[in-house]
């Protein structure tokens, strides 16, 4: 895969040139297919920076002394093998359902930090196939808080609202199917993170830059030194030091001042009040952004400190500033031409009530593969989903959760985030790619049966 799957980018234009010729060789003119492309490719600024924002402002929460206190805190707390595995689990499922980027940021520190624990209280524990375990817990975010799809179709003005409407979160992420699925999964994990561990443990101890990062962060009692190195994997922004008082200017004053942050906090907190009491809206990508600029605010104390974890925050955000826009162009050639019904007429003689979300998710997996984002891969085929969904029968919202299987079942068969994930523990991906495909295979069985049986 490492050697033959191009980058995001490029898959988007080799896509770009397939569904262009299938375009006109089914009969639509160039000039329409042109025109489906030019609707298509700025048709969803607002939702590139929606997801932006997500990115950016998981990575701010992330950065703050609190949460990484938090973390270490818990890894003290197991006194076995399998409560090492449990409590981790655990605390990366939250973690995931709250935000898919803090999951992206922590998942692999929650490794470092339990197994560096588990060793020094000689506790047995084998770090990689703990960075695969709790790779397969980070799944969980496609049913959180930050699901893209989710959130994207609970929006108004959505770009499929006059096919499907505004889907409410309730018949989405918090629908019986799902709430059984999380569950059912997150045990699923813990037992076979438990069970298949392997027999030889390796220790975080025999990685030595891995090492590194947990012996900075667990054995330094001063809770102020718990600062990122040249190395930190979280790559985050250096603490805004407040100058000494004496010379503090007028500006510098407000800046350090969390009286000034506070009027925003107040306001941010002010719009949640609005949005949910007053207006009674449901929880949506707006929203959610909210709460996270509230709590990062609210974690950061000052604007200074903000501002410094934000400059490095952003450089991690470049990919979806520009990939959205290439898949909403892909997308266009979807949406506005006879492209998707086509596309959809293919599986119409093998898709059942029963099969669709089978072969939903694994149409989607393919994809997945190639676009290493649920947003863009949403973009792709929702129109053909829902269409396909309405063909056989069943509910649009069941063939986005089916969809969404796929989709991380892709992430986590493919480098793409295996190498994120690797780099942040300072290890080769290779050493844990391969045990990443058992918790795939768990988590697409569970899948594909919860949202084929279970009322969604």
């Amino acid at each position: 895969m490492e050697r033959f799957v191009p980058d995001a980018i490029t898959t988007s234009i080799l896509l770009l040139i397939v569904l262009f010729i299938t375009s006109v060789s089914i009969g639509n003119t160039v000039m329409a297919t042109v025109e489906a492309y030019y609707k298509g490719l700025w048709m969803l600024l607002a939702f590139t920076m929606q997801m932006t924002l997500i990115l950016v402002l998981s990575l701010i929460l992330g950065a703050t002394p609190a949460f990484r206190k938090m973390i270490i805190s818990l890894s003290r707390i197991p006194t076995t093998s399998f409560q090492v595995v449990a409590m981790a689990v655990l605390t990366c499922s939250v973690v995931a359902y709250l935000n898919w980027g803090l999951s992206q940021a922590l998942g692999p520190l929650i490794a470092i930090y339990f197994c560096k624990e588990a060793e020094r209280k000689g506790i047995k524990v084998d770090f990689l196939f703990m960075l695969a375990t709790l790779a397969g817990a980070g799944s969980i975010w496609q049913y959180g808080l930050s699901a893209s799809a989710p959130l994207l179709m609970a929006t108004p003005g959505h770009f499929l609202e006059q096919t499907t409407g505004v889907m409410s979160l309730r018949s989405t992420i918090w629908a019986p199917a799902s709430i059984i699925h999380i569950i059912v999964f997150m045990v699923a994990v813990i037992v076979t993170g438990y069970v298949m561990m392997p027999k030889k443990v390796r220790l975080i101890s025999e990685f030595p830059e891995s090492n590194a990062l947990a012996e900075a962060a667990i054995t330094s009692s001063d809770p102020e030194k718990d600062e990122p190195t040249e190395d930190e994997p979280t790559k985050r922004a250096p603490k805004a030091e407040r100058p000494p008082a004496a010379t503090l200017t007028l500006a510098q004053r407000l800046e350090f001042s969390p009286l000034v942050v506070g009027v925003l906090i107040v306001a941010l907190a002010g719009w949640l009040y609005f949005h949910f009491f007053v207006k009674r809206l449901s929880l949506d990508i707006n929203a959610l952004n909210t709460i996270f600029l509230l709590a990062c605010f609210v974690f950061h104390h000052n604007v200074a400190r903000f501002t410094k974890a934000l400059q490095g925050a952003v450089v991690a955000a470049w990919p979806i500033i520009v990939m959205y826009h290439l898949y909403a162009g892909v997308a266009g050639l979807i949406q506005f031409t006879p492209v998707g019904d086509f596309f959809a007429s293919l599986v119409d003689p093998i898709s059942t009530r029963y099969s669709y979300p089978f072969l939903t998710a694994l149409i989607s997996t393919v994809v997945a593969v190639f676009i290493p984002t649920s947003g863009g891969q949403w973009l792709i085929q929702g129109l053909i989903t829902v269409k396909t969904a309405a063909a056989v029968g069943v509910t649009a919202q069941r063939g986005l959760l089916a969809l969404s299987i796929g989709d991380h079942m892709g992430n986590l068969i493919s480098p793409f985030w295996a190498v994120v994930g690797a780099s942040i523990a300072r290890i080769d991906f290779r050493l844990y790619f391969g045990y990443r495909l058992i918790f795939a295979a768990v988590w697409f069985v569970l899948g594909v049966l919860a949202f084929t049986f279970l009322p969604c």
